[in-house]
């Protein structure tokens, strides 16, 4: 028996049952089984059968039933295509896949159902359009490829037409689809990661044939038009380029189109940056919070970029800290160059009526931009001789390579000048497009159409003149378009070629032949000046099209240096520095703040960020650092990954002063979470990612390490934690800040003697707390969690408890320690320490709730019990 969902969906079989608009649909749908197809009818895109259920849940739009086809109703929703943009935006955002189906046929000549067919595919990591991108975030298209066990990796950015390789090793995949961070997944059906699985890009499984290595050799040398790939420097990456031909493929078959601004592939090395897992990126907050939010992050506090292209390069920047440390100290000149000339104002008001250069040259290049991309691209490209001119006379080679790619090609601009009216038509079938005086033909269309004013004049004083009638009026409309209008007293005298168009209450509408033949001009030049409109339009694009490469060019100079400029301004309002790299090993940071807790601390209670140093090095390998609960170890310890992060970025740091040896990866295991999904406990996720860091980690790794072993029993934790430390310390020899709660753990030092102890402070004022968030050598002798858990709202009657048990449990511990002087070379243990009966009946007495009598009765009872107690 079928269910209602299958009743509802159309049998595509039986094509002849069906009626000629819905044969003609459910072809189309039949080669986009897996898309919503927008089919266009008139001025709406609909949706018939599952199609129309589906979207009418997920965009929250009408669902209706009309008709029916094959004895079956006909499920429908439709969106105005004029509105179009703001539905297709939120069905990227849900990760669907949209097949657009436009009218290709002239339904004057048509006989029946207009001809039609899929105009252009949008999935999320192929949107290209303004509307339906975050303008400050890459859109990134990642496909993958495994082959003898390597895994080959190829990510195009549509909208830039950044096409890049890499080769990676299987267990890494996380990692990177954590730093590339795809709007879409393209794979074959036969592969299998659980990194796949746990992502939440779009996935699109395709055929493994579609990988194929000739196929993907011939697809990319025909994109090239090359012979071979050895000039990209890719020839031996196999799995690579079956995983890029296979991609290129894919958007070559969504677009429909040619890809020109697709014109090169680079390949990238994981070794030439700063490598960051995924746990790294969530607990760093780059540019996400834990929570999931985009502020306060290190992103939201740096950019005051002026530009789209700017903002996404800083984001890119933030996740990509160089191992070439020669590019970051170029930036560090160029922003030092900047704050010196006090040129960076000038030069981020020049930045700002820059539009999207990038965006806009890969439309062109796809032949989707809109009358106002071009308006806008003239407009950014004109600024740019404002920023070479304040470019000209600084020092720093970087801006002076800027400077020289800033050059806007003359022909690009002319054209646009010439052809592109300065506030064109938001699309191109209303027309006003192209400028006046740069098409002849088109002009005197135009004049026809606006200078009919004197032959109406004329003919309408020629009729009163030949018919006598002194009120007769010629007008026009655009539903009936030119008449001649007179009084229904006076219609009577009218001349007998005069041809009644309408009657209306008191006056009547006429026609003549020769007024019907200058309307018919009129109107006919309209419709020819839209047609040669959009052919001159287009002819534009096409012209446009021989200058990607530079354009491409331009756009990547205004983002360096907008970026370079952000850069110069967050360091003279934050009061940043200049770090330095040295070829000694090490980590020497002196006064170093949080980027972000310290803004957040300023503006939230306006007290000064207290700031810390850091001091790490061959010899001072590992700090061990205790202190109380919100005493600032885990801010201290993010603020040391940070700046090194930034200042590999190229960036200025937050301190007093840094100097930074070579480091190869930042690693961390920060914070209790759970992966329910995975079937992961909060200590299996802890001790994975401890594992991954104990394979990985190198002497040139800053490793952060937060409470290990507390997802355990007390003495598992702590032996765990103890194992942990001394491996870091005798293998991987790792830069490494450890913070624990294990006051135990602090002896490590005795023993090795490349570890030190640190601790931060906390001062108890009566029945508060205060936290000092000072960093001072040596071992915390408190950890203050019964005040904490006071602070956070712990019932009193708990904490008095827990401060009652704390002390019986200290007391058993002095016993103990009598005996075992060191926990790490225990021979026995003494036996338990009893405690007194009575002081086990008074842990359980709440005197609050005690009556007199109960009190009375419960004296007497612990009397009894300590009169027969040995």
């Amino acid at each position: 028996m079928k269910t209602s969902q299958e009743h509802n969906k159309p049998d595509i079989n039986s094509f002849e049952s069906h009626t000629p608009m819905m044969r003609q649909y459910l072809g189309l749908k039949a080669q986009h089984p897996d898309m919503l197809l927008f089919y266009r009818m008139g001025d709406f895109y609909e949706l018939f059968f599952e199609d129309a259920e589906k979207a009418a849940k997920l965009l929250g739009i009408t669902l209706t039933q009309r008709g029916s086809s094959n004895g079956q109703p006909i499920k429908m929703a439709g969106v105005p295509y004029h509105a179009a943009e703001q539905y297709l935006a939120k069905l990227a955002k849900l990760g669907e896949a949209v097949a657009i189906c436009e009218q290709v046929g002239d339904p004057a000549t048509s006989k029946g159902p207009v001809a039609r067919e899929v105009a252009r595919i949008l999935t999320p990591g192929t949107l290209t359009d303004t509307a339906l991108l975050d303008e400050s975030r890459d859109n990134q298209l990642l496909s993958i490829f495994q082959l003898d066990g390597v895994l080959g990796l190829a990510r195009l950015n549509l909208a830039s037409g950044s096409f890049v390789l890499s080769e990676i090793a299987v267990g890494l995949l996380a990692q990177e689809i954590e730093r590339i961070a795809p709007s879409e997944i393209l794979f074959a059906d036969d592969f299998q990661h659980v990194a796949i699985n746990s992502t939440k890009a779009a996935r699109k499984r395709l055929s493994p044939w579609q990988f194929d290595f000739d196929s993907a050799f011939s697809t990319l040398t025909r994109q090239f038009n090359t012979y071979d790939l050895n000039g990209f420097g890719c020839a031996d990456l196999k799995p690579a380029i079956c995983a890029a031909g296979a991609l290129l493929d894919y958007v070559k078959h969504t677009q429909r189109t040619t890809l020109p601004h697709i014109n090169a592939i680079s390949v990238e090395s994981t070794s030439a940056y700063i490598q960051l897992d995924a746990a790294t990126r969530r607990n760093l907050e780059i540019d996400v919070t834990l929570r999931g939010e985009a502020s306060p992050t290190l992103y939201s506090l740096l950019n005051t970029t002026q530009t789209a292209m700017g903002a996404r390069l800083l984001r890119q920047w933030l996740h990509h800290p160089l191992r070439d440390r020669s590019l970051s100290m170029k930036r560090h000149e160029a922003i030092d160059d900047l704050i010196q000339n006090g040129s960076d104002a000038a030069l981020r008001q020049g930045l700002r009526p820059i539009g999207d250069i990038e965006r806009i040259t890969a439309r062109v290049a796809l032949k989707t931009a809109r009358p106002r991309d071009l308006s806008g691209l003239a407009a950014s490209l004109q600024q740019l001789p404002l920023l070479q001119a304040l470019l000209h006379n600084q020092a720093a080679g970087l801006l002076q390579t800027l400077g020289e790619h800033l050059s806007a090609p003359p022909a690009v601009v002319n054209l646009l000048t010439t052809a592109i009216k300065a506030e064109p038509s938001v699309v191109l079938r209303e027309g006003g497009v192209i400028a006046d005086g740069y098409d002849a033909e088109l002009d005197e269309l135009r004049a026809i159409q606006t200078d009919h004013g004197d032959f109406l004049l004329q003919f309408e004083a020629a009729e009163k003149e030949r018919t006598g009638i002194a009120n007769l009026k010629v007008e026009y409309n655009s539903v009936h378009g030119f008449y001649i209008e007179m009084s229904r007293t006076q219609a009577e005298s009218a001349p007998a070629e005069y041809r009644r168009r309408q009657t209306l209450k008191n006056v009547e509408r006429f026609i003549t032949p020769e007024l019907k033949a200058f309307e018919d001009k009129v109107l006919s030049a309209n419709d020819r000046a839209l047609a040669r409109e959009k052919m001159l339009y287009e002819q534009v694009l096409a012209e446009l099209g021989q200058h990607i490469a530079v354009l491409q060019t331009n756009a990547g100079a205004v983002a360096s240096l907008d970026v370079l400029c952000c850069f110069a301004e967050r360091a003279i309002s934050l009061n940043y520095v200049a770090p330095q790299f040295t070829t000694e090993a090490g980590i020497e940071i002196v006064n170093g703040r949080h980027p972000v807790v310290e803004q957040i601390t300023v503006q939230s209670s306006g007290q000064p960020f207290i700031a810390n140093d850091v001091s790490l090095n061959p010899y001072r390998q590992l700090l061990l650092i205790t202190g109380p609960n919100m005493g600032g170890k885990s801010t201290f310890m993010r603020q040391t990954a940070l700046i090194v992060l930034l200042a590999n970025c190229g960036c200025y740091v937050p301190a007093t002063s840094a100097k930074i040896g070579e480091i190869d990866r930042i690693m961390t295991r920060i914070g209790a979470s759970d992966d329910l999904a995975g079937g992961r406990s909060t200590f299996m996720v802890e001790m994975t990612e401890t594992a991954n860091i104990l394979h990985n980690a190198t002497d040139k790794t800053l490793v952060l390490l937060d409470e290990i072993g507390r997802g355990t029993s007390t003495f598992d934790g702590l032996s765990l934690a103890w194992a942990v430390a001394k491996q870091l310390l005798e293998k991987n020899r790792s830069y490494t800040l450890f913070a624990t709660h294990y006051f135990e753990l602090t002896r490590i030092v005795d023993e090795f003697k490349f570890a030190a102890n640190v601790h931060l402070d906390a001062v108890e004022h009566g029945n508060n707390i205060v936290f000092m968030h000072k960093v001072e050598e040596g071992a915390a002798n408190q950890s203050y969690g019964l005040q904490v858990a006071q602070l956070a709202g712990i019932p009193r009657s708990v904490v008095n408890a827990a401060k009652r048990k704390l002390t019986q449990l200290e007391s058993n511990q002095v016993a103990v320690s009598s005996v075992q002087p060191d926990m790490f070379v225990v021979d026995t243990l003494p036996e338990e320490v009893l405690v007194h009966p009575v002081v086990s009946e008074l842990e359980i007495i709440q005197p609050d709730d005690l009556t007199p009598r109960q009190a009375l009765e419960m004296l007497y009872k612990l009397k009894n019990i300590a009169a027969s107690a040995p």
